[in-house]
């Protein structure tokens, strides 16, 4: 495979932003290479500026669940941008969008947007301490909720002790208002209540933890997180950046039938443009100013580009059978791969909800907790990542990301995708 451009401009870029990048990820640190620079993507496809094609699984880190360049959406977007690129004022977008979201999602009554998934995450935690007039908040190892600092906290030493800062430049002040918990413990989040009960504000969780594997929660633990958070006053937010509108329209909420206070969503209501929301109740939302003493604003907050964006896409997320045929097709790819890892006994598992589905170089089945994936199983992964780029399939550069199905993806390219995965499986364990 060719990397010649790719090196040059990955060299340039190192003189402008740090490691070359401007987010970590991209930088290809947990794989082997330069990162590939892209110029263009179509349907289920990419292509970068060696003119290499891949069929793409990264799909943008999740937004776009109508594959890339969907016409519809470009449409849209087109149109808008006729009219001008933004106004800082009210637009017909942004209630067309909400109309949209709103209608269809009966777990959240009023939304506010934001420009990404952390500014909502951001704004929901201020909004939940406002609103019940406590501090701390409740976050698990193996959820990752964007970078806002409260949130970069790893567990301490005890089973209920306070968090401590996971980057640099995060005052210790802003993690001891953190408490950070094992994954799929039940007696832990009682341990935390039990210490801090009247302190605590919310729970936040990514009810499907897609950002360090994807570690499928039980519903009876999802259950128990709502009734504890009701019995001590204490707000439950859904983190469905990820989930929200991937795994069905009402995202994870909808799939489990458990109601959060607080949800924030991001990635497919833009379109694959910068977006995110939080949505609660009336009750709740009207903590937020203008109405209430929370504060939250945003420049570009209901950009009508982006919201053109999101309308477009949910449009056709919300057709007939739209999520039964994409997770139909996302079912049949799991099990075929699955099958052949257990015909040859490999030490590998893949696991899927909705039309997210991700491969772990362990027997271990179900993984719930980010501490049941050894760091060893990365080299692993270096090597099936290396092969599957040389087979023309493009994924997220770490073994701690997911895949991503698309409505775009054609059962030629899962069956050219079923048989790179299984040869390069082969590579791994030959």
């Amino acid at each position: 495979m060719k990397r010649t451009k790719s090196n040059k401009l990955f060299k340039e870029s190192e003189n402008y932003f740090p490691g070359g990048v401007n987010s970590p990820v991209r930088a290809f640190k947990a794989v082997e290479g330069s990162p590939l620079f892209m110029v263009k993507g179509n349907g289920s496809r990419i292509w970068d500026v060696d003119g290499n094609e891949f069929i793409d699984y990264c799909c943008s880190w999740g937004p776009l669940i109508l594959g890339h360049n969907n016409g519809a959406v470009r449409k849209a977007v087109t149109e808008t941008m006729k009219s001008g690129m933004g106004f800082g004022t009210p637009t017909v977008q942004e209630n067309e969008l909400a109309k949209l979201i709103l209608n269809n999602n009966k777990y959240i009554q009023k939304l506010r947007f934001v420009s990404s998934g952390t500014e909502a995450v951001m704004s929901a935690i201020r909004l939940a301490r406002g609103y019940t007039k406590r501090d701390k908040i409740i976050k698990f190892e193996g959820c990752y909720h964007g970078h806002a600092d409260s949130l970069l906290a790893k567990a301490g030493s005890g089973l209920a002790t306070l968090g401590t800062s996971s980057s640099a430049g995060v005052p210790k002040p802003f993690t001891k208002e953190t408490i950070v918990l094992p994954l799929n413990d039940e007696k832990a989040v009682e341990a935390a209540f039990k210490k801090y009960k009247k302190d605590i504000a919310c729970i936040i969780i990514e009810p499907v933890p897609a950002n360090n594997g994807l570690l499928i929660q039980d519903k009876k633990y999802l259950k128990f997180l709502r009734k504890i958070c009701t019995e001590n006053n204490s707000l439950l937010i859904f983190d469905e950046v990820i989930s929200g509108f991937r795994i069905g329209f009402e995202g994870a909420a909808g799939y489990y039938k458990i109601k959060p206070d607080i949800a924030t969503y991001g990635k497919i209501i833009g379109g694959g443009l910068p977006v995110g929301a939080y949505g609660a109740s009336n009750k709740i939302m009207s903590s937020i100013s203008p109405l209430g003493d929370v504060y939250q604003a945003g420049t570009l907050s209901g950009n009508p580009v982006a919201m053109s964006a999101g309308i477009a896409q949910l449009t056709e997320c919300l057709k007939k059978n739209f999520y039964e045929d994409l997770n139909s097709k996302t079912d049949e790819f799991v099990r075929d791969i699955d099958a052949y890892m257990k015909e040859n006994k490999y030490k590998a598992t893949i696991t899927s909800i909705g039309s997210i589905w991700w491969i772990s170089f362990s027997n271990k089945f179900p993984i719930r907790s980010a501490s049941d994936i050894k760091a060893s199983t990365m080299e692993k992964f270096k090597v099936f990542f290396t092969s599957m780029l040389n087979k023309g399939i493009y994924t997220g550069p770490s073994g701690y990301e997911v895949g991503f199905m698309s409505s775009a993806h054609t059962k030629a390219d899962l069956n050219k995708t079923k048989t790179a995965i299984c040869e390069s499986l082969d590579l791994v364990f030959k």
